[in-house]
This record gives C-alpha cells, structure tokens and sequence, in this order.
C-alpha cells in the first residue's frame, strides 16, 4: 500500500487497493465482511488499511471455501458485541477455529481426490491386464458368467446403494448389460469397470454432468483403460485446483489476523479513553 496504514482512506482509495469497485465495497461492508468505515462530519466514508486487508481475506476465503462461507465467517467475526473485556481472545478463537476447518475440508477433498486417483489408477492396470500383449483386444473372450455382477454385488463391491445405481442408470452412468424379464440387472467387466470410474468421481465430489462428460469421453475413446486415463487428467487437475484454494486460505488467514490485530487495538484504545 502507499499510505500508511493509520491515514485514512476514501472509498475509491480502498476499491483501487483490494481491486473491488466502489459499489462492491459498500455493499460488502453492508453485508458486514468488512469491519463498518467511520464517518466523517461530512459524513464520508473513512477507511483505514485494515478495510483492504479484510477485502483481501474475504477474496482468500471466497477462493478456498466458497463467497458464501466466506461472507458468514467475516461477519460473525466483526459483529461480535463490543465492550465485553474477553471479547478479542473469544474473536480470534472463533476466527482460527473457523479458518481451520476450511483446512480441514479442503484436506478431506485432497484425500478423497487421490483415494479416487488411485482406484481410477487400480482399473487402468486391470483392464491392461485382461488383454494379453500379443492379443487383439478385439479378439478378446466375451465375458464368462462368473464374471458378471448382479446390482446387488456390484453395491456392495462399489460401497453403495442399489438405488444409487439405479440413479446412475437413470443418468446414463454405469448402464447394466441386462435387464431381464424380472427386472434383475447383469453387468459385465466392461460395465463393472466403468461403475467403478463413476463411483470414484463421485467420492471425490463431483457432480453429475462432469461425471457424464467423463463417461461419454470413456465410451469415445479405446477402452477402459484410456477412459480411467482421462478421468485422472480430471482429477490431476482438481488436485490442482484444491491446492491453489489451500494458498489462497493461507493468504486469507494472514490478512485476517492483521485485520482483527488493529481492530481490537482500536477498540481497546476506545475503552481506555472511556475510562
């Protein structure tokens, strides 16, 4: 910044440094993510770097966790009641424990993003394994009996319910080989396989469409094999994607910390004065 952080700042001042505009600053200290601005007798706005500093940590908070989440977090934080003597070790606490429960969930996605990596990986190799290296693949045996699953097996292989699948079929994922006349569902290797890529997408938190977007590629391209090769490249990049939040929570939680350090310095400085 090029003031210092005591001078005060005009509106303009404050959108130019966090990169907001004018009107999305003063809707967001509306919405109370920024602590409110002190009014001048001539009843402008007077910000101070902690204003900025808090614009920077709700655009970490939003990038990690979502604006919604993000909004709700700041403004518990700066509309917690003034006055009460333990009320800046309360904010901090509800602050970093909030902050580290982001961390949390955004460690829990990175687990489940390469749980499911390696399980996609686990179905590459067996579907290289069933064709022998010096076999066409379109020679290849058709399934044997044994090698079917009803959708009752094939629940509780993935972990799922029956009418988990049954949804899936509905969306076109996981689509059984058979329906007999009982309605009772055979799937074979191929559509295990492709369950399977479904069910490890799906832990891993994605949604529907891009699910069917993996799906479809799967059914265009050679294979299982390269079908679970293009689901990883998806997950290799929200991988990507849960550690640029993970820095951006980093970034976030920094500012926060400055943000709250001068506040409650001022408010102390408020109850000093009172005295």
């Amino acid at each position: 910044m090029t003031r210092g952080d005591r001078s005060p700042l005009r509106t303009a001042d404050v959108a130019r440094e966090s990169g907001y505009s004018v009107q999305q600053v003063r809707d967001l200290e509306r919405l109370g993510v920024i602590p409110p601005a002190v009014r001048a007798p001539n009843g402008y706005r007077a910000y101070t770097a902690a204003h900025v500093r808090a614009l920077r940590a709700y655009r970490g908070l939003a990038s990690a966790a979502g604006p919604v989440d993000a909004r709700r977090l700041l403004a518990t934080t700066f509309a917690a009641p003034r006055g009460d003597p333990a009320e800046p070790g309360t904010r901090l606490a509800d602050a970093a424990a909030a902050i580290g429960a982001v961390h949390v969930r955004l460690a829990r996605e990175r687990d489940e993003a390469l749980r499911a990596r390696e399980a996609l990986r686990a179905i590459q190799a067996e579907a290289v394994a069933t064709v022998a290296p010096d076999c066409d693949p379109t020679d290849a045996a058709p399934d044997r009996a044994g090698d079917t699953m009803t959708i009752t097996e094939l629940a509780a292989a993935l972990g799922v319910r029956t009418s988990t699948l049954r949804f899936w079929e509905q969306e076109g994922l996981a689509v059984p080989d058979r329906v007999t006349t009982l309605r009772a569902r055979q799937y074979s290797t191929g559509a295990i396989q492709e369950a399977r890529i479904v069910a490890a997408l799906r832990s891993s938190g994605y949604g529907i469409p891009a699910v069917r977007d993996v799906v479809a590629t799967l059914r265009e391209v050679d294979g299982v094999a390269d079908g679970a090769v293009q689901a990883e490249r998806i997950l290799d990049r929200r991988l990507d994607q849960i550690a640029a939040r993970t820095v951006a929570l980093l970034r976030a939680g920094a500012d926060l910390a400055a943000v709250l350090d001068e506040v409650w310095q001022r408010e102390a400085g408020r109850r000093v004065s009172r005295r």
